[in-house]
């Protein structure tokens, strides 16, 4: 089973992942996720998890005492099999920081998280991001720390990416998407996709479904989807 870990101060934004494909890889028990709230291991009485940042600038940047202790709760925690909070647990965790300056997130590194599996614990940044020696401190005990975008632009916070890496990653574990995995593998995708019924009329013009998808023949429908996704009209 492979294992996500949440780091994340608004944990009820992620009901999503209990639905759909995601949800039910949870039940067969192929994946496991877990949420952990920084502010859970604060020691304030307003329970604070930010502060301004040095040099100035806009903005609030996360503190790194609570987001640290949220790891260390992440990676000790108990399986029947092991646990990863010893020496040797640590290469069985890697620890995924949320950035737009981060490493591209394509699929080929959602395949190498799944087939490398680890826990996997993803960090989700408020406001400015969240303070570098986080990084520091987790790398200095020997921690695998990566740095992940999923695309040049901004977010309010990092639980929209951690959303989207763990369903591109869980679409790469075995069973997850039972008789769907050999034609996901190996389709290719086309930018058009139709469904029944083969024709409709709509303020009187009649819309059909492309013939070369009726006619039964992989090999030219493979051909036409080839060619759509270059861009061609037909």
């Amino acid at each position: 089973m492979l294992r996500f870990h949440v780091i994340t101060l608004f944990p009820e934004s992620f009901s999503y992942l209990g639905e759909s494909i995601i949800g039910r890889a949870q039940e067969a028990k192929k994946i496991a996720v877990s949420f952990l709230n920084p502010r859970d291991f604060t020691t304030d009485t307003h329970r604070v998890t930010d502060d301004k940042a040095y040099g100035g600038g806009p903005g609030m940047v996360m503190k790194a005492e609570p987001v640290l202790k949220a790891v260390d709760k992440a990676i000790g925690k108990k399986s029947p099999r092991r646990r990863l909070a010893n020496e040797a647990g640590k290469k069985n965790a890697t620890v995924v920081m949320f950035t737009p300056t981060g490493k591209l997130f394509e699929k080929e590194t959602a395949r190498d998280f799944a087939r490398a599996g680890k826990d996997i614990v993803l960090v989700c940044g408020r406001y400015e991001g969240v303070d570098e020696r986080v990084v520091d401190v987790l790398r200095d005990r020997g921690i695998e720390v990566k740095k992940i975008s999923i695309g040049p632009y901004v977010l309010s916070g990092g639980e929209l990416p951690a959303m989207v890496f763990i369903d591109a990653v869980a679409r790469h574990i075995p069973g997850v998407l039972g008789k769907l995995e050999s034609l996901e593998e190996t389709r290719i995708a086309s930018p058009e996709t139709y469904t029944r019924p083969e024709s409709f009329t709509y303020k009187k013009k009649k819309y059909r479904v492309p013939e070369v998808l009726l006619s039964g023949d992989h090999k030219k429908i493979e051909e036409w989807r080839a060619l759509r996704k270059n861009g061609a009209a037909s």
